[in-house]
């Protein structure tokens, strides 16, 4: 017999991404898969476990245990029982949430730390997005104004992150279980509406989906993939100019002049980041670049890490706030 269609959709989808020229650097190391217990990562890890027999490749999860429930050691529990009845060893991570920018993020923060803390050297992690969580991460961009590296969403390939579920949906997800006799656990802050997401996934959706005759979802995770092509040219052509105009003594502001400029701010801000300064919003880019392509004698702006940009002697530098600029 062959297998239900949703479960030759995941392990379709699994094995496409882990023969991508993207993901070559993890052929034939073990995969590890992140695993909530919820039906996206219980069915990838069900198609990691296939594909791994397949091609003699070890496979293990990594259940994270975030203590923000009560009972969540129970549902981690759970978790690796389902785990190791479909082949798959694992392990629970228990971890702290704290943090500043709310809940969802710290968590986050410390789920992918204990993920890439435990997780064998070489080996990527396999997370469960799907593609309506590829939609949303669009609508979230687009609705903070955060520009196309954001509207680009999630990368199938983004080391040592694996989402091989990007092309697939959460009904296939949930389908695939079912026909594999495998139980998720339903997160109770996935239907909480204090949480952004869960409104755009139970509210903005369905009404996109009723007003545009539905395929939204399919629609944004295409203009994710088309962004991402486009994002990855730009990368390129700024990295190559990056070369060119970078010296010694500071970027030069006169031959970045003449580069368009969405490629001119990527140099910005990979030079600014390989300066040591970190957390750039689109504002400081413009504020930076302001001093390339505007510049009439003014001052540069301050930057995340208590770092000051300024222009003088025909070079751009970057300095610690307080420190005197140099004469000219």
């Amino acid at each position: 017999m062959p297998p239900d269609p949703a479960v030759s959709a995941t392990r379709t989808a699994l094995r496409r991404v882990l023969e991508s020229g993207e993901a070559r650097q993890y052929r034939g190391e073990p995969l590890v898969v992140a695993c909530s217990g919820g039906a996206d990562s219980l069915a990838l890890a069900a198609a990691a476990v296939h594909v791994g027999r397949g091609s003699d490749v070890a496979v293990q999860a990594l259940v994270v245990d975030h203590g923000l429930q009560v009972g969540s050691n129970e549902v981690a529990a759970r978790a690796v029982e389902q785990l190791a009845e479909i082949g798959c060893p694992a392990q629970v991570l228990t971890v702290e949430v704290d943090g500043p920018g709310g809940l969802e993020a710290a968590a986050r923060r410390a789920r992918y730390a204990a993920l890439r803390a435990e997780r064998p050297a070489g080996s990527p992690v396999l997370l469960g997005h799907t593609l309506d969580d590829q939609a949303e991460t669009v609508l979230l961009g687009l609705g903070r104004g955060s520009g196309a590296r954001s509207l680009a969403g999630m990368r199938p390939v983004d080391p040592p992150w694996v989402r091989p579920l990007l092309s697939v949906q959460r009904e296939t997800t949930e389908a695939a279980c079912r026909a594999q006799g495998l139980v998720p656990w339903s997160d109770p802050h996935n239907v909480d509406p204090k949480f952004t997401r869960v409104r755009l996934r139970t509210e903005v959706l369905p009404l996109l989906e009723e007003v545009l005759q539905d395929g939204v979802a399919e629609a944004l995770a295409r203009t994710a993939r088309q962004l991402q092509d486009d994002t990855d040219a730009l990368d390129v052509i700024g990295a190559e100019v990056l070369r060119r105009v970078r010296a010694p003594e500071g970027l030069d502001p006169v031959a970045l002049q003449e580069v368009p400029a969405a490629v001119r701010r990527r140099v910005l801000r990979d030079w600014l980041r390989s300066e040591g300064v970190g957390e750039l919003t689109d504002a400081h880019l413009r504020e930076a670049d302001a001093l390339v392509a505007n510049w009439r004698g003014q001052g540069g702006p301050a930057l995340p890490g208590d770092f000051v940009l300024r222009r003088a002697h025909g070079r751009l530098h970057v300095e610690t706030a307080g420190r005197k600029p140099p004469n000219g």
